[in-house]
């Protein structure tokens, strides 16, 4: 087959020297692709595709405008593509390409999503047992030591986090925090199938395979320091996986050419001892982000999201799902935010004011990229202008003065921030063009040289602006004008009934229906005048501004500092502002005291329905509330508003309650109901007791766990066992403050037993076979589950309903039973015994004890199951052993699933 030559040929040379799996390259005015490049995104992007010949061959083609290219580059990598883009550019021989940028999901920079958008690198330590497996805490590495180091850079505002964890759970709660759109996995991690199937599993990323150089220990750790600085690096004791992780994400950013190391300015780590642990499945229990379902409304953040920026939403999300533990930062943002709640008219104002405000670290990213264009950098002086205002609006009003808010704008350097919004306001025109090109950028008066060849190109326009009447004086035409088109250049058209009598020094250019074109020689020569100095202007105007915009970009950290403080105000104002509307209060703060809620509510339910507020106690003698209660009463909500209350009151934010203690804790952990997961090989029961495992393993006592019917996944036996001896554990070893809702009412008798254990339930209220569920929560156990009536409420069938509470009935009085359709003429009557939880068959003549019912004989398997449960001792089993041992004993009596 005869090789493609041209245009066509010097495109498939270039991809084939680009690993992207798009190129789109320059050819004029226009970006094209050729071949199966321009089926995909013919396809993807429902562009026109026609076709190109070379060497006797046709190509398929499609193309995007050379100002239009953006928002197909958006499209793209949103759907996972990486991208080569070829620009174009003169040569002594005419014109050449080449590659300059590869954009991927996590290097692309002109995003319009308000969202942070990470790039992140995961990296094994070589030294440790991290690739062994997953679940359970079984990647875990020994002692101190760091299992897997993480680095997270958003090349769209510059931001750079390390963090190193010691299991592979903890990395993935980290990478399921950050919702990366592009991870690089370190060379160990792509021989971990497990992790590997985690990553594409639990995380909406691109998976990219990076050079393993890059990962090379010695050669990131230099290319870090040499960025951040020795040391910035020595400060932060990163372990070699981290710093691993952080040096391939600089590699990456730079061998893409996305040209934003620049505002990546400070090295930051992300885990530590400061923060909340919130792990992957509390963060989709507590509904942080996203419903169960996936949705952003109905979530917490979505609930108490009024923030006026796109950089403030972020700041908020972030502080939601990384809460505090130091005192000081909590109590310094309550006090911004009772501030704020008091002074409604400055919290107006300043919100008014941040409607204005662009997102300055990401415009901070394009100008260091070298995308940012006029109205960027206009977006960048219109928002340095509100700086006076916002700290005007603080400083002037006296709650917000006297508050840490007042430290939190003044923390901005504002005079270097003025210097360059004068700089930017003496530069830029008000109405810019789109793009950079183009010409009219820049004021008159910015730049000498500049004014003179505008001055000249005014005269050539006032030129041309006369030159039709001055035609129609000199030589008595009429129907004259002068125009411009791309085909023509300039010209004089004269009417059809006129054109006749034109000089002779008119010479004729084209023929139209109702009239004709001419030129002169003098019309020529401003032509061409005119055409000169718009091309010299353009050229001068456009290094003009790459200068203006090199002067923007040095000061990178100067706006990320500024577009920082901003979202900071408008995070604490929009705590403040729902803490208002709903009457939410300030929480009492301590370190490791009593967790007192009065009167608390669910802050995401309390918007929908009228909600019936609850109080809960816990402390050094009351740390373990059983939780019972009947089917959808509640318990699970009243569990969940106390995590979220929590949560809230470390975040900073004011709570939806009457008051509040709240006692800091290290980590919040959940397990509440499970979806199967038969994808991936994961039962109910399975991911019940993984989830219970991390649990057992992580928590601490200064934790705060929400267990929601934990065994029931299994045989009622087994499942007592489990949540007896979960309880006994988290009671006697681990000691967090634990809500514990169960079915099992056995459980409630260890409040008789463990000092810290008590019980509450959600009362109901039954009067004439009507059950009314009172979503109160008092102390003591319940007595009734109340799951038939549940039935009934659900819709199922009266017979069965009916037939439901007749058996219910006899079994608690331990009647005998009759069991109908069994196909014998007369009914058989049975009775169960809850002793042997089985079925015994009819009652012997003499008035004794019923025999065992037909087909119900324990096998010699069983017996043998019988015979080690007898003999194992709950109390002192672990709990991974003892779920190991029920796992065993289903095995051998063919329950598994």
């Amino acid at each position: 087959m005869t090789e493609a030559t041209g245009i066509v040929g010097e495109f498939l040379s270039l991809k084939a020297d680009t690993d992207a799996d798009v190129l789109a390259m320059q050819c004029g005015d226009f970006y094209e692709f050729f071949g199966d490049d321009a089926e995909l995104v013919g396809e993807e992007l429902e562009l026109k595709v026609t076709s190109k010949s070379s060497q006797g061959q046709s190509y398929p083609m499609a193309g995007v405008p050379l100002a239009d290219l953006t928002p197909y580059l958006k499209a793209l990598v949103e759907r996972g593509y990486r991208v080569a883009v070829a620009d174009q550019y003169e040569t002594d021989d005419g014109h050449a390409r080449e590659v300059v940028r590869v954009v991927t999901p996590g290097t692309f920079v002109e995003t319009s999503d308000a969202d942070a958008q990470y790039l992140a690198a995961v990296v094994a330590d070589q030294g440790s047992d991290s690739s062994s497996g997953s679940g359970s805490g079984s990647g875990s590495s020994s002692g101190d030591e760091t299992a897997y180091g993480l680095a997270f850079a958003d090349v769209t505002t510059g931001r750079f986090l390390v963090a190193g964890t010691e299991d592979v759970d903890e990395a993935m709660t980290e990478l399921y925090r950050f919702a990366p759109v592009e991870v690089l996995p370190g060379p160990d991690v792509r021989t971990d199938d497990d992790l590997l199937a985690q990553l594409r599993d639990r995380l909406e990323a691109r998976l990219t395979l990076h050079e393993t150089e890059a990962f090379a220990p010695k050669r990131a750790a230099h290319r870090v320091r040499d960025h951040f600085g020795g040391e910035t690096v020595d400060r932060l004791d990163l372990p070699e996986s981290a710093l691993a992780a952080a040096g391939a994400v600089l590699a990456y950013v730079e061998e893409t050419g996305a040209g934003v190391l620049a505002s990546m300015t400070r090295l930051q780590t992300h885990r530590g001892d400061d923060h909340v642990t919130l792990d992957v499945t509390t963060q989709r229990n507590l509904e942080l982000t996203e419903t169960m379902h996936g949705d952003r409304d109905g979530s917490l953040f979505a609930t108490i999201d009024h923030t006026k920026t796109s950089a403030g939403g972020r700041l908020l999300k972030e502080w939601l799902q990384r809460p505090r533990r130091s005192l000081d930062v909590l109590e310094e943002r309550q006090a911004s935010v009772g501030a704020l709640a008091t002074a409604a008219l400055a919290r107006d104002e300043l919100q008014d004011v941040l409607g204005g405000a662009y997102d300055l670290e990401r415009l901070a990213s394009r100008a260091t990229h070298g995308s940012a264009d006029a109205r960027d950098l206009l977006a960048v002086r219109d928002t340095l202008a509100l700086v006076p205002r916002v700290v005007e609006a603080v400083e002037s009003t006296p709650d917000l003065a006297d508050s840490p808010l007042s430290t939190v704008v003044n923390r901005v350097d504002r005079e270097r921030a003025a210097d360059l919004r004068e700089t930017l306001a003496d530069a830029l025109a008000e109405e810019p063009p789109s793009t950079v090109r183009q010409g009219g950028m820049l004021k008159k008066g910015y730049d000498d040289d500049l004014d003179d060849l505008i001055e000249r190109h005014d005269e050539l326009e006032q030129w041309l602006d006369t030159l039709a009447d001055r035609e129609k004086r000199q030589h008595g035409l009429n129907h004259v004008t002068v125009d411009r088109n791309k085909t023509d250049g300039y010209y004089i058209q004269v009417g059809r009934s006129a054109a006749d009598g034109v000089p002779d020094h008119y010479e004729e250019i084209k023929q139209l229906k109702n009239s004709k074109r001419f030129t002169t020689d003098e019309l020529e020569d401003k032509e061409r005048e005119i055409l000169r100095i718009e091309e010299q202007r353009g050229d001068l105007e456009y290094e003009l501004f790459q200068g203006l915009r090199q002067d923007v970009a040095e000061r990178a950290a100067l706006l990320q500092d500024v577009g920082r403080t901003l979202a900071t105000v408008d995070a604490l104002s929009s705590l403040a502002s729902h803490a208002a509307e709903n009457g939410w209060v300030r929480p009492a703060l301590s370190r490791g005291g009593a967790l007192e809620i009065n009167q608390g509510r669910h802050p995401v339910v309390e918007q929908t329905t009228e909600f019936v507020p609850n109080d809960v106690a816990m402390d050094a003698d009351r740390g373990f509330l059983v939780v019972t209660g009947p089917n959808m009463s509640g318990k699970s909500t009243y569990m969940r508003q106390v995590a979220c209350i929590v949560l809230l009151a470390q975040i900073g934010s004011f709570v939806p309650a009457r008051e509040a203690e709240i006692g800091l804790v290290d980590g919040i952990f959940t397990r509440v109901g499970a979806l199967d997961e038969l994808a991936q090989g994961r039962s109910t029961f399975m991911v019940e007791m993984s989830e219970l495992s991390n649990i057992l393993h992580a928590a601490t006592d200064e934790s705060l766990v929400i267990l929601d019917e934990v065994g029931r996944g299994t045989a009622t036996y087994d499942g007592i066992s489990i949540a007896w001896a979960a309880t006994e554990y988290l009671h006697n070893e681990i000691r967090a403050k634990t809500l514990f809702a169960t079915h099992y009412h056995e459980l409630t008798g260890l409040a008789d037993h463990l000092p810290r254990v008590a019980n509450v339930h959600v009362a109901a209220d039954e009067r004439d076979g009507d059950v009314t569920f009172l979503r109160t929560v008092r102390d003591g156990p319940t007595d009734r589950s109340y799951g038939i009536h549940v039935a009934d409420l659900a819709g199922v069938p009266a017979p069965v309903v009916d037939r439901a509470r007749d058996v219910l009935e006899r079994l608690r009085e331990e009647k005998a039973i009759e069991a109908k359709g069994g196909g014998s003429s007369e009914p058989v009557q049975t009775v169960f015994d809850v002793s042997s939880g089985s079925f015994r068959g009819p009652a012997n003549a003499d008035g004794g004890d019923p025999e065992p019912a037909t087909g119900v004989e324990r096998d010699p398997d069983a017996e043998a199951v019988l015979e080690d449960l007898e003999s194992i001792d709950v109390n002192s089993t672990p709990p991974v052993e003892l779920m190991a041992t029920v796992q065993e004993w289903k095995r051998r009596l063919d329950l598994e699933e």
